[in-house]
Order: structure tokens, then sequence, then C-alpha cells
């Protein structure tokens, strides 16, 4: 590997927390909520439940790889180091489809929220513009970009927290409960893919690895952080926005929290307008975070082969993967100009793309799962500065439940995941017809700091 594939280490614990509670924190603002419309609010708490103890054992778990094989792929080495080019590419696969995705659904809802603000500002162009934005902020330089993640995010938590200040003195028990679970027992696992959207992009932390000092100290510090904060976000938003009117009238919109303040304060409250106005903060950590994230999986995949070989440029000035930044650019412009065809359906946009999300997730950390056990097996020597607590049972239970989610998405979304399954089906044909599965990694920072090789 040349010195031009190269990232610099410059980040630290503060950083890796910001990035990954940025990644994230958009779900609390917006999606989540359309998981009532099929849940109710006690069939999504219970599903969100089941996630949050999914993604407690999976990021314990998570680090023993990320501290183990500091690579910017992250499961996608992972799992070409415990299952070979198949598994490499179905891991590489699921993670693009993850980032790569979530990427434009916050753009377009940014948009949103911009035109809601100043209705002349169109939701395609402001979607764009803000793209062209975070492309070049990231371009300018990884620790820039860090330092960005920090400021934005701190301000997206405030938010949250002065919304949950304000709203709870008005939740009402009666509203939270009444009709609870329309759907039965089955509206669980209906909502299990918005449960899934309110920690979705937590994992791409492990995409900055290469880029981080010390890592086997510094990203067990910023995952455990970030998971202790997200979960108290989540469960306080959507609890106390479930009680403060008839939640129905809150499971369709894009914009739960602005709608959740102008039923408390009226919609005329100047109060109301300026949280509209911040609640761009949340989005804006997301949508960084995630163009960050899905650059550095463009460029590991293309610096080992399995995308081409341009796209692992690095920036001689600033050593960042500008190519891969504006790969991934391209695709959420894509990506917005189809979406803009149903701007006027808002839910027709989201609900696909956070399904299409969520598969590309959970079918990540089925992967990663599995390889912390293959790895255990096959690479006991390896250096291991993080591991799972009470192995096996970490990795067994976040491996069940993503198994659990999986079917579920799968059952309640059949024509998304033949999308999903589809290109998965000809990526690996693809893979097969130029000979890529017979050929071995030759990326140095894999081979070197995973200190294992496919035989």
């Amino acid at each position: 590997m040349s010195a031009a594939e190269t990232l610099k280490r410059t980040l630290k614990p503060i950083h890796l927390w910001a990035i990954a509670v940025g990644l994230v924190i958009s779900g609390e603002y917006f999606g989540w909520n359309l998981g009532w419309g099929v849940s109710g609010t006690i069939g999504l708490l219970i599903a969100t439940i089941i996630v949050t103890v999914m993604y407690i054992a999976f990021i314990f778990s998570y680090t023993e790889l990320t501290t183990s094989i500091p690579h910017a792929g992250g499961a996608f080495a992972y799992a070409y180091c415990a299952m070979g080019p198949f598994g490499g590419l179905i891991a590489g696969y699921a993670t693009l489809i993850d980032f790569l995705l979530a990427t434009p659904a916050i753009a377009f809802a940014l948009g949103s929220y911009l035109h809601f603000l100043y209705p002349a500002v169109p939701v395609l162009e402001s979607a764009v513009g803000f793209n062209i934005v975070f492309i070049i902020i990231n371009i300018l330089g990884v620790k820039e970009s860090a330092a960005f993640s920090v400021f934005i995010t701190v301000l997206a938590v405030a938010e949250l927290l002065v919304f949950s200040g304000i709203i709870a003195p008005h939740f009402k028990l009666a509203n939270y409960i009444a009709d609870p679970m329309p759907f039965g027992w089955a509206g669980i696992f209906a909502g299990l893919p918005f449960a899934v959207w309110l920690y979705l992009g937590i994992e791409g932390v492990a995409q900055v690895a290469e880029e981080v000092k010390d890592p086997s100290k510094n990203i067990p510090k910023g995952y455990i952080s970030a998971i202790v904060t997200l979960t108290l976000l989540a469960l306080g938003v959507m609890i106390l926005t479930g009680g403060i009117t008839n939640w129905h009238t809150l499971s369709t919109t894009t914009s739960p929290l602005p709608d959740a303040i102008a039923i408390v304060l009226g919609k005329g409250s100047s109060f109301t307008k300026a949280f509209v106005s911040i609640g761009l903060f949340g989005l804006v950590a997301s949508f960084h975070g995630m163009v960050l994230a899905s650059s550095r999986q463009v460029f590991a995949m293309a610096r080992s082969g399995y995308l081409p070989r341009g796209l692992s440029g690095i920036n001689r000035k600033f050593k960042t993967p500008h190519w891969a930044l504006i790969a991934g650019g391209l695709v959420t412009f894509i990506t917005l100009y189809i979406a803009n065809k149903f701007a006027d359906k808002p839910d027709t946009v989201i609900n696909p793309v956070i399904v299409l999300s969520a598969l590309g997730a959970i079918v990540m950390y089925l992967m990663s799962m599995a390889s912390v056990f293959v790895l255990r097996r096959k690479e006991p020597d390896l250096k291991r500065p993080f591991t799972s607590p009470f192995y096996p049972i970490f990795p067994a239970v976040a491996l069940v439940l993503s198994a659990v989610c999986l079917v579920a998405i799968v059952y309640y979304n059949i024509t998304v995941s033949y999308i999903f399954f589809g290109g998965l089906a000809a990526a690996l044909i693809l893979l097969v017809l130029t000979g890529k599965h017979k050929m071995k990694i030759t990326d140095d920072v894999l081979l070197e700091q995973a200190a294992v090789m496919i035989e």
C-alpha cells in the first residue's frame, strides 16, 4: 500500500463520541415515529427495548473487532479475515447500503426542514446544497471535520434535552397508553426497523479506526459513551412525545419534534419557530457523520480491490479520501432526484429508505457477530486490546436478536427485501465472474494490523 493510501491519525475519544452520536442522533429527530403507525406506542417501545439490548450486546462485541482490526473497512475487513472474500463482500455490500442510503434520507429531511422554515427554498435544491457543503468540509481534513462533529453534536444533544424539558410537564400517561398495541404482538415485529433507526449508524465509528490515536484505548471509550448517550435520548424522546397528545396525529409526520413543540406551545410561538430552526442541528450532525463514514467504506473497499481502485486516492494536502467522498456524493445526488418525484408523499420516500438502511445494518451486524466467533476459533492469538465481556453471551445475544430483526424486516417488507437481496446476488455473481473471489487482499493496513492471512 502506498503512502498515497494512508490516512492520518488525529482522533481522540471526544471525537469518536461526537461522530458516533452524530451519526445516529437524527434518528431521534425523525423516522422512529413512523413505527407507531405499525406498532402503536407500547408496541414500538417493546421493539425499541429489544433493539436496545441488541445494540448494547453488539457494541461491546463489535468493539473487540474494531480494536483488533482498526481498519477503515469496518465489518468488510472483519468478515474478510474471518470468512474470506465472499464474507467480506457480503459485509461490505451491507455496510455500503447502510450508509449510502441513510445519507440521502437525512439530506431529504434537511431539505424538508429548511423548506418548512422558508417555503421559497425548494427541498431538492437545499438537500443538494447540503450535500456539496459537507463533501467539501470532509475533504478539508478529518481533524477539522471531527471538530465540527463535536460542535454540532453537542448542540443537537442539548436541543433534545431542552425539548424533553419543555414537553415533560405536559406528558399524560393516558395519552401514551391509549390504543397502545393496535396491531397486537405482530406489530412489535413490524416496528423493529423503526427501532433500529434510533441507533442505526453507531457502527460507523469503525470506518475512522485508521484515523484514531491509540485505537485500543480510545475506541472503547468512544463507543461506550456513545451508546449510553443514545439509549437515554432515544427512550426519553420516544416516551415523552407519545404522551402529549393523541399519538396517531404524530405517526405520519416527518417532523415529530417540531410538531410536538407546536402542540405544547402553539404554532405561532417564537420558541416553536426557534426550535424548528435549531432542529437542523441533529440532522446536520447525522448527515455529516454519514458522509464521513460512507466515504471511508468506499475508500477501504476500493483500496482492497472490491471497488474501482481510483476511489482509494488520498488528497495529498488534506490526507482525506476525496474521490470516495465525491463518489458517495454522486449516489446521494441520484437518490435525491429519484426521491424528489415523490416529494408530496414524504413517508413514501422515507419508509423504503429506512427499511433498506436497516436491512443493510442488520446483515452487517450478523456478519460481524459471526466474525467474532470465527476469529476467536481461527485466530486465538490475534491481539485483542478489548474483549467482549461475558463472551460468548454478548455476541450470541446480538447475533440472535439481529436474526430476529432480519426475519421481521423481510416478512413485513417483501418488495424492499427483494431489491436488497437482488443487489447482493448481483454483487456476488460479479465477484465470481471477475475472478476477485480468488484474489487475496494486498492491503498492508489489514494484513499488518489484523495479523491474519486468508489461506
